[in-house]
């Protein structure tokens, strides 16, 4: 599977006649591109182009010659920045890639402004949520993944059942807004994946992370994401309090509503997901994880019988639950949970 859209940094110096003749024609010969002036100003010491092609595809590039602030492990000195969603010219394949957060700053808000303008043009709907559209920007933007991640926010309610789409952007836009994430923003958007076709159950799963990232922080906790084990597994938070009294690892995990499975109900399908999730990598783990079983994929039919029965999940501490997009958490545990999540969820 593709990666997020990064950009790639060539060392060297460039001038306008070398990026006509080893960037803007090969893509017009292989594609048809129309180089341009970009949208936005191009950052302070630096030209720039913009570069869309005839199949929809686009491409950013930004030289200078004094490149002062460059990536950790890059040389300061003249260098070229690239960024698109299309083939990449042979000129740039042996170049180093990196994420928004690891070129200069103008550099990687100049190009976010040049992608949000183009992806609010056709995607409209994205305006009101600025926190989800910049969040996923890498993914909404990506070379594979543009279609199939914005066509699971905007076709299907970013996997909630009995919800439109406005009020899972609303729900999401909560859950960005203050900034908890922004400092995985990489390896957290990245969780959508970048294939060319929607795939709702892993989607669906990264989604909840995010939830479980509001109960968490709801609850007073402070998080941290993709916490490396002994076993080479890594899990998903560590949960600590702000007064540093404890840490608690805690894995996520999501069943699919049972009519997209072979389980007889959903009772069955938490049954089944938790105990995939229990006989792998918590098995390996050996202890000393919380697991958070979220069914928010389950109309609510599904879920009713689910806190009717409130079934076992062969796995203790575990927290089974289902986040609405309105904010409501209905939930119950098994075994003696060591999070105290009373601020953050109903339970019954």
């Amino acid at each position: 599977m593709a990666q997020p859209l990064r950009f790639r940094r060539s060392a060297g110096s460039w001038t306008a006649d070398q990026v006509r003749d080893k960037i803007e024609r090969p893509l017009d010969d292989n594609l048809g591109a129309d180089a341009m002036a970009p949208w936005f100003k191009a950052p302070n010491g630096y030209s720039a182009r913009r570069f869309e092609m005839d199949d929809g595809s686009m491409a950013l590039f930004c030289w200078t010659d004094h490149d002062d602030d460059p990536p950790a492990g890059a040389t300061a000195g003249p260098a070229g920045y690239w960024l698109g969603n299309t083939e990449t010219p042979s000129a740039l394949w042996r170049t180093e890639k990196f994420g928004f957060e690891k070129v200069p700053y103008p550099v990687s808000r100049w190009a976010t402004r040049e992608l949000t303008a183009g992806l609010l043009d056709e995607e409209p709907w994205l305006e009101p949520y600025p926190h989800v559209t910049w969040f996923f920007l890498p993914v909404f933007c990506s070379k594979d993944g543009a279609a199939s991640t914005r066509a699971f926010f905007r076709d299907h309610a970013a996997g909630f059942p009995d919800a439109d789409r406005d009020e899972a952007l609303a729900y999401l836009e909560s859950v960005l807004h203050p900034g908890t994430l922004d400092p995985y923003r990489a390896v957290m958007a990245g969780k959508l994946g970048t294939s060319e076709s929607v795939d709702l159950v892993r989607m669906s799963a990264a989604i909840a992370e995010f939830t479980a990232a509001k109960l968490l922080t709801d609850a007073g906790y402070e998080i941290t994401p993709e916490i490396e084990v002994t076993t080479g597994h890594s899990l998903d938070y560590r949960a600590e309090r702000p007064d540093g009294d404890g840490a608690t690892l805690v894995e996520v995990t999501r069943p699919q509503p049972a009519s997209n499975r072979a389980a007889s109900g959903p009772v069955a399908a938490v049954r089944d997901t938790a105990q995939t999730k229990t006989d792998g990598q918590l098995e390996a783990h050996a202890g000393g994880v919380t697991l958070f079983v979220d069914c928010s994929s389950f109309p609510e039919g599904d879920w009713e019988r689910v806190a009717a029965e409130q079934p076992a999940v062969r796995h203790k501490p575990a927290v089974v639950y289902r986040a609405r997009p309105a904010g409501r958490i209905e939930a119950y545990r098994k075994g003696s949970v060591p999070l105290d999540l009373d601020d953050a969820v109903e339970w019954i």
